[in-house]
């Protein structure tokens, strides 16, 4: 089969890894790409979230199956333009993907179905917003945009005078646009942070291997929220018990809910999640494969990717058996010096071989370009510096012996990726 990845990040770089791993795949492009992607698929200048442009460019290449993996181009109806023209596709359409498009409506479908998540309240007013704040008077406080904000779109205030910024430069402010001319303002939740990936048809729900995120810039857990800064997996925190209380009341639950508000979700469903004193709640829904969660799980999967793609179109997910490697995988990003303020690009890197690889780890891709046989920097986090090993210390280990061959100017990259994990063994 011949199969386009719409996306140019990490998270591409491993969906199309992966594929070129299936002795079913014959040809792979991707859309817009990058410098390491480039090395194992053809690239396209078409942007991900172009949806005439995809479809033109899936129509030319006539290819058998298009994957849309970032939330922008889902929550646009990329899925839809694409069904209407006779594709097979991964992803949710555009009725499902708004599961992580608006806040408002993820946090009401838990409420409306019992779904375990913070307490919260919804404000399109910035008067408003801030007299139920003074009300409730509870430090820390989370303020969300309600739409898409590239990651960026939650502020944890830690006093009033924080929380009433946040309010005023977000609705008043439209600091991330239209996604933010309404907020959530929710319940301040505590306890380690789990992110589970599914695969889902609809119907049958099979969670991936567990992982823990780094989205803070410094280490200790200091500094700005990033995308994130690196990954583990599986995340220890997650454990059988803990697993068996999901499935029963939020992965099964979230699946049937969708099913019953005509929303019926297809692709791959991301659950942020918070084990809490009180149990497991949900922070967030993500409609899509996560970022970087994505480079340290799709590498432990032992079974073809594209027969899950596959199966999940087809809605006979329940046929396929999913195995998973008994490893760990760990995931070090190499960003920009800078990020995410301001950072310079361009810069060359060095330590790779022609593929944009090292021979001890898996090098993904986030922020590059090849020119003149050199890959340089064009992003904020440039590089996915991924190992697998028997145990979660040996990955880690692995992944930050490789991070030491690789150099380009300014580079940044945290020291302790994985020590919350490694702490909780």
């Amino acid at each position: 089969m011949n199969i386009l990845v719409v996306g140019g990040g990490g998270r591409e770089h491993a969906i199309v890894k992966k594929l070129s791993e299936s002795s079913r795949v014959e040809k792979l492009y991707c859309t817009p790409g990058n410098g390491g992607i480039s090395r194992y698929a053809e690239c396209f200048d078409v942007s991900a979230t172009d949806i005439d442009g995809v479809v033109a460019l899936s129509k030319k290449l006539a290819v058998d199956m298009v994957v849309v993996a970032p939330d922008d181009p889902l929550v646009l109806g990329m899925v839809d333009a694409l069904n209407a023209e006779g594709f097979r596709t991964f992803g949710p359409d555009k009725a499902a993907a708004i599961i992580e498009g608006s806040k408002v409506f993820s946090k009401d479908l838990m409420k409306k179905y019992n779904i375990p998540t913070a307490k919260y309240e919804i404000f399109s007013d910035s008067d408003s917003a801030i007299a139920y704040l003074k009300s409730e008077n509870s430090y820390p406080a989370v303020i969300k945009a309600d739409g898409l904000a590239l990651g960026k779109g939650v502020i944890i205030a830690q006093n009033e005078a924080e929380a009433i910024e946040a309010v005023k430069s977000m609705i008043d402010g439209k600091q991330f646009g239209e996604s933010s001319s309404t907020v959530v303002i929710e319940e301040f939740l505590t306890g380690p942070e789990v992110s589970v990936l599914s695969f889902t048809d609809g119907k049958t729900v099979v969670p991936m291997i567990s992982s823990m995120d780094h989205k803070r810039a410094l280490d200790n857990d200091e500094g700005l929220n990033t995308g994130g800064m690196g990954t583990v997996a599986p995340n220890p925190y997650y454990t059988e018990d803990i697993a068996k209380e999901c499935m029963e009341k939020i992965f099964l639950p979230t699946i049937n809910a969708m099913k019953s508000e005509g929303r019926t979700f297809k692709g791959c469903l991301y659950f942020g999640l918070m084990v809490t004193p009180k149990g497991v709640k949900v922070i967030e829904y993500n409609c899509r494969f996560g970022d970087p969660e994505t480079q340290v799980v799709l590498p432990l999967l032992d079974t073809d990717i594209l027969d899950i793609f596959e199966a999940i179109y087809d809605e006979r997910l329940s046929e396929i058996d999913i195995a998973w490697k008994n490893e760990s995988c760990a995931c070090v990003i190499m960003a920009s010096g800078g990020y995410p303020q301001s950072y310079e690009k361009g810069k060359e890197i060095k330590g790779l071989d022609d593929k944009g690889q090292l021979d001890s780890a898996f090098v993904y891709h986030a922020g590059t370009k090849f020119e003149d046989g050199k890959f340089l920097t064009s992003g904020g986090r440039v590089l996915g510096v991924t190992a697998t090993g028997a145990d979660l210390s040996t990955a880690l280990k692995n992944s930050y012996a490789a991070v030491e061959k690789i150099d380009f100017e300014k580079a940044h990259y945290r020291k302790d990726i994985g020590k919350r994990a490694l702490a909780a063994l």
